[in-house]
């Protein structure tokens, strides 16, 4: 966890330094990144809020995920994870936005399997989403971990770099 302070230390800078927001959606990682972030040294000048929606009906509530498309797919597709990442910096009016959706167990639903979907929005855009696989004997906690270190890390790629918008 030392090096994930320093990738969050520097995550904060960063976003100090631009003067950028930034918001949390989560689901298999159930918290996880909000109480990292919330550690970060200065945190309540960049980080605004967020919010772990578990199921369905609060991903539909509170992130305005299209209702058919998530049942389809219960919940867990890299599309459902790009719109929670969106739609959490609208909510929260931040620059950029984070979400996970996954499955942390091997249950039927995943066919047995151990993955998470991420989004990373800036802007309005998703700049980075993909499918994270594990091993299905991976402990619960551990993919947690695993999913939210994860995703600090490409968090800290996308943020070291300067995401100019084309002033035309």
């Amino acid at each position: 966890m030392e090096s994930s302070n320093l990738t969050l230390n520097k995550i904060g800078q960063h976003l100090l330094r631009r003067g950028e927001t930034i918001s949390i959606a989560e689901s298999v990682t159930s918290g996880s990144l909000q109480m990292a972030f919330s550690h970060i040294p200065q945190a309540e000048q960049f980080y605004k809020g967020g919010l772990t929606a578990y199921n369905l009906e609060q991903k539909v509530n509170l992130l305005n995920i299209d209702h058919n498309e998530a049942k389809s797919v219960n919940c867990v597709s890299r599309n459902i994870s790009e719109q929670m990442a969106l739609n959490v910096a609208k909510l929260f009016n931040t620059e950029w936005g984070i979400a996970t959706t996954g499955f942390a167990t091997p249950v039927e639903e995943s066919r047995g399997e151990i993955y998470a979907y991420y989004g990373i929005s800036y802007k309005g855009t998703i700049i980075r989403s993909d499918k994270i696989e594990l091993h299905p004997m991976t402990k619960a906690v551990d993919a947690q971990n695993y999913f939210m270190e994860y995703v600090i890390g490409c968090l800290r790629c996308e943020v070291k770099r300067e995401h100019f918008e084309v002033i035309a």
